[in-house]
């Protein structure tokens, strides 16, 4: 219905409501909000909206899924305020996320690949002497001390206890000296983490992606969830082009 309105046309609040789903209430709420621009009032105080309208709230609704709600109102306040060069900024700013959010995606991805396909680290070896943290791995634990593990990342101690406190690794102590003992998974996720770092990414992005794998219980059941970021990714990015073509028809129909 909305798509096919006169320009002279006038529409009640229900009607304009109607043809999108929505109730009254919200058509109300998206004008307070600076959603829509000012409804007409008749000669009784009553709004009336119009093609126009109809318009703004098409490219609304379309804009929604793929920059989410609050940037999306930001876009159609500015808009309706006139300042579409800032709504456009608002624009570029979530294509910009959206491609950060694949290139993170592709770094994980990446960074899986190469723990699947590269040997898993000598941390050291045993020392039949007791737990020296010199030397390499716990007798009878399977850990590793943190001076071997740095050693084969190439990385130094100091980083490792840094990837610790922002959640990367989890050792635990060693009873009787105290020392932080690595088990397989902190192996594999301080791996992960040095793979991910190479490539650029911080601490507070990486932790996330590690918690996944963590919770998962190692990268291959992470499959799925990497299809499913995948996709999202992909009906986000159509999203914004079918939010674009709308908001493009509305600042046309704005003139």
């Amino acid at each position: 219905m909305g798509g096919n309105l006169q320009n002279g046309e006038r529409l009640r609040p229900v009607d304009l409501a109607r043809a999108h789903g929505l109730s009254t209430q919200a058509v109300r709420n998206y004008e307070e909000a600076g959603i829509l621009p000012a409804a007409g009032r008749t000669p009784h105080g009553y709004r009336t909206y119009t093609s126009l309208h109809a318009g703004a709230l098409r490219a609304f609704l379309a804009l929604v899924p793929g920059h989410g709600h609050r940037t999306a109102t930001s876009i159609m306040r500015a808009v309706n305020e006139g300042a579409v060069d800032e709504a456009l900024h608002l624009v570029d700013e979530s294509h910009a996320q959206l491609l950060d959010d694949r290139q993170t995606l592709r770094a994980v991805e990446r960074a899986l690949r190469d723990l699947d396909l590269g040997e898993a680290p000598d941390p050291g070896t045993a020392s039949g002497s007791g737990s020296d943290p010199t030397t390499g791995t716990v007798p009878g634990s399977g850990g590793t001390f943190i001076g071997p593990l740095a050693r084969n990342l190439g990385i130094r101690p100091a980083t490792l206890r840094k990837w610790e406190g922002a959640g990367l690794v989890h050792p635990r102590r060693d009873p009787r000296t105290g020392y932080r003992v690595y088990d397989e998974a902190d192996v594999r996720d301080a791996r992960l983490s040095h793979q991910l770092r190479r490539g650029g990414y911080l601490l507070e992005q990486i932790a996330p992606l590690i918690a996944q794998v963590r919770a998962a219980g190692g990268p291959e059941p992470l499959e799925a969830t990497l299809r499913n970021w995948h996709d999202r990714l992909s009906a986000r990015g159509r999203a914004m082009l079918a939010g674009a073509a709308e908001l493009e028809a509305y600042l046309r129909e704005r003139g």
